[in-house]
């Protein structure tokens, strides 16, 4: 046809969110309604969406679901599964990764949460983005980062809760971030506790599973890997909650269940909590900072410490700028490195490092 288009190339495209169907109208208001009828008066709403920058609401989701879909698309969250738990590359199939470790504590954060009445889509969304900022090879490449970034530039240093907020408001969709709620926003800063309390219940609860779960997991890999030996746990905490990480979980949960809803807040009672401690210490002890970890700190430190000076020194070899080029040159270098996952680290320091004749 000449002076238009052909019939057949109208664009015919279904706009859903322009002329929504019967289930999409009515989704929201639906919604809504059932919060307000199921859920505790202490649990978050997940309308309406409190974001930094505003935008249309999802027909089919609510604003939480859509956090949570938005952290689950995300690059930092495929990363997870190439990013230490504990053990360093280890031989074997079945230990956890930084992954694994995310999604147990956010089936047993939902479990606890359901059992209050509280919030499951905000407590799935801040389980799975709690540590997007979690750098390579665990709690040591953190403290190793740390360590850099205040010899080097005299920063404030690295924390990975931080960081996870920086993950999802600055670093991905190649800057424009993700755009999440506040409150989820507000769980994933917030669950260390070395961080101020989370302001939700929500919130509160992934801080307190996080300890539960990396805890008992830990132990499990630990025992796997030969590093220690069930008579070496500490037998006061053990005999309070089990034998078995399944039974101390169930032990945990249930007394977390029962002791908040009689406080009106996320608590664990005195015995329980305590014997949690104590094993959590113990594994700092033994296994954290213990032989075998002290071991692979140094290579780790090297591995770390090279890249950093490197990218330091020579800032235009840091790809894209570091994901935020208009950031300082310390924070593009932490940026750059604590997305690494641990064996692209190792990548990035072997052809630093060792002569191509070599690695041939």
């Amino acid at each position: 046809m000449r002076g238009g288009r052909h019939p057949l190339c109208e664009d015919r495209r279904v706009d859903p969110h322009a002329q929504p169907g019967p289930v999409a109208g009515a989704f929201a208001e639906q919604r809504a309604a059932l919060e307000r009828a199921m859920l505790s008066p202490l649990a978050a709403r997940s309308w309406p969406a409190r974001r930094r920058v505003a935008e249309p609401d999802c027909p089919l989701r609510s604003p939480l679901q859509r956090d949570r879909d938005r952290i689950v698309h995300s690059k930092a969250f495929r990363r997870l599964k190439h990013k230490t738990q504990v053990f360093v590359s280890p031989e074997g199939d079945h230990y956890r990764t930084r992954l694994t470790h995310t999604l147990e504590v956010t089936q047993i954060a939902r479990t606890v949460a359901r059992a209050l009445r509280l919030n499951e889509d905000l407590t799935e969304a801040i389980g799975l983005g709690h540590d997007l900022g979690h750098p390579p090879f665990g709690h040591i490449g953190e403290g190793v980062l740390d360590a850099c970034l205040r010899e080097r530039f005299g920063a404030d240093g690295f924390r990975h809760y931080e960081h996870s907020l920086r993950v999802v408001d600055v670093l991905e969709r190649d800057g424009a971030g993700l755009n999440l709620g506040d409150d989820v926003r507000d769980g994933i800063a917030r669950h260390s506790g070395r961080a101020p309390m989370p302001r939700t219940l929500e919130g509160r609860i992934v801080r307190i599973v996080d300890r539960i779960a990396y805890v008992n997991h830990d132990i499990d890999d630990a025992l796997r890997a030969g590093a220690i030996s069930e008579g070496d746990l500490p037998r006061a905490a053990i005999a309070v909650l089990g034998r078995s990480g399944p039974r101390r979980i169930d032990a945990l949960v249930h007394d977390l269940v029962e002791r908040s809803a009689q406080a009106g807040d996320i608590a664990q009672g005195d015995e329980a909590g305590a014997a949690m401690d104590d094993l959590r210490s113990w594994m700092f002890e033994h296994v954290y900072l213990g032989p075998p970890a002290r071991a692979e700190h140094e290579r780790i430190e090297r591995v770390i410490r090279t890249l950093f000076d490197h990218y330091a020194g020579a800032p235009e070899r840091i790809p894209d700028g570091g994901g935020a080029p208009d950031a300082d040159l310390g924070r593009r270098v932490t940026d750059y490195i604590a997305g690494m996952t641990d064996r692209y680290c190792v990548r990035a320091f072997e052809q630093l490092t060792v002569p191509e004749s070599f690695a041939a």
